[in-house]
C-alpha cells in the first residue's frame, strides 16, 4: 500500500474538490438528481479510487480488481465525479447525467458503463449482491476486496440485514462496508424517521467489526480503512459520520438537499465556494 505522505494527502483533497465540483456541474447540467449525500461522499470516493481500492482505470475489467457497490444509487453523481476525475471516462460527459442515451443515469447502470459492478436502485440490496462476490472470491480462491457504500437511511430496509447476518455466518473478511452516517433521508432526520441508532452496536451483536470515524477526513477515513481490511474472520463495517452537502455552505446539514439539484445561480455560488477552498487547500501545502 502506497505510504499516504503530505504531498499525496493534499493530492487527495484537491482531488476531493474537483469531485465536489463535478458533482455540482452534472447536477446543474441535469436539471435533477441528488445533491447532499454525493457532495458529503466525495472524501470517501476520493479515497477509495486515488488510495485504497486495486482497480485499473485503463482496464476496468481487470480480473483482480476490487469491487466496488454503490447500494444507495441515488448518489451515483459521486460516483461518476469519482471516475471521471480518476481517468475511467473524459470528465467533459459529466454534463451528460440522466440525458436521454447517456452511460450516466440516475442510478448506475452496470452494463453501459465499465467498473460498475450492479445495477442499483432498490434501497437495500447491495448488500446482499456484495456478499454474494465475497463469498464467491473465497470459494474461487480470489484475493480481491469488495466494498459496498451504504446509505443509513437504507438500514430500514429487511434485506440489509439479512446480508448483515448471511455475511457474519461465512466469516466474509474481504468484505468491508461503508456507512454514509449524514443522518438524512428524504423526509428529514433518519432519528425522527425510524430511528438507527445504537447502530455500531447493532453491527456488533451481528458479529461484525465496527469502526466509525469522520468521513470528510481523508487520512482518518483511509486509516479506518486500512485497519478494518486488516480484519481477519469477520466482516467491517465502517460507519464514516459526514455532513451533508458538504463543502458547500447553503447546502451543509439541510436535509431538503437530499433529493434536489441546484440551479444556475445556486451553482455558480457552489463552484464559487469550491474554487476557493481548493485555492486553500493548494496555499497550505
Amino acid at each position: 500500500m502506497q505510504t499516504l505522505s503530505p504531498e499525496r494527502l493534499t493530492e487527495l483533497r484537491v482531488k476531493a474538490n474537483d469531485v465536489r465540483a463535478g458533482i455540482i456541474r452534472s447536477l446543474v447540467a441535469a436539471g435533477s438528481g441528488h445533491s447532499a449525500g454525493p457532495l458529503d461522499m466525495a472524501d470517501v470516493f476520493t479515497a477509495l479510487y486515488g488510495h485504497l481500492m486495486a482497480h485499473r482505470p485503463d482496464q476496468p475489467d481487470w480480473p483482480d480488481r476490487d469491487r466496488l457497490l454503490l447500494s444507495c444509487g441515488h448518489i451515483a453523481p459521486v460516483r461518476y465525479s469519482a471516475m471521471a476525475n480518476f481517468g475511467y471516462f473524459p470528465v467533459e460527459e459529466l454534463l451528460t447525467l440522466r440525458k436521454f442515451g447517456t452511460r450516466l443515469q440516475g442510478h448506475p447502470e452496470r452494463v453501459t458503463l465499465p467498473s460498475v459492478e450492479t445495477t442499483s436502485g432498490p434501497l437495500g440490496e447491495g448488500l446482499a449482491q456484495g456478499t454474494g462476490m465475497a463469498l464467491g472470491a473465497k470459494l474461487d480462491g480470489k484475493a480481491f476486496h469488495v466494498w459496498v457504500v451504504t446509505s443509513d437511511a437504507e438500514h430500514q430496509c429487511g434485506l440489509h440485514w439479512e446480508a448483515v447476518m448471511t455475511a457474519a455466518k461465512f466469516g466474509l473478511d474481504n468484505l468491508t462496508a461503508i456507512v454514509d452516517r449524514n443522518f438524512i433521508q428524504i423526509d428529514g432526520s433518519t432519528e425522527d424517521v425510524m430511528p438507527l441508532e445504537p447502530l455500531a452496536e447493532k453491527y456488533r451483536a451481528f458479529n461484525w467489526d465496527v469502526f466509525t470515524c469522520d468521513g470528510n477526513d481523508i487520512a482518518a477515513f483511509i486509516a479506518t480503512a486500512e485497519q478494518a481490511r486488516a480484519t481477519r474472520g469477520k466482516p467491517q463495517v465502517i460507519i464514516a459520520n459526514t455532513v451533508p452537502g458538504k463543502g458547500v455552505s447553503y447546502m451543509e446539514g439541510d436535509y431538503t438537499w437530499h433529493g434536489k439539484p441546484p440551479n444556475r445561480e445556486q451553482a455558480d455560488r457552489a463552484l464559487a465556494e469550491l474554487h476557493a477552498e481548493r485555492e486553500r487547500i493548494l496555499a497550505h501545502a
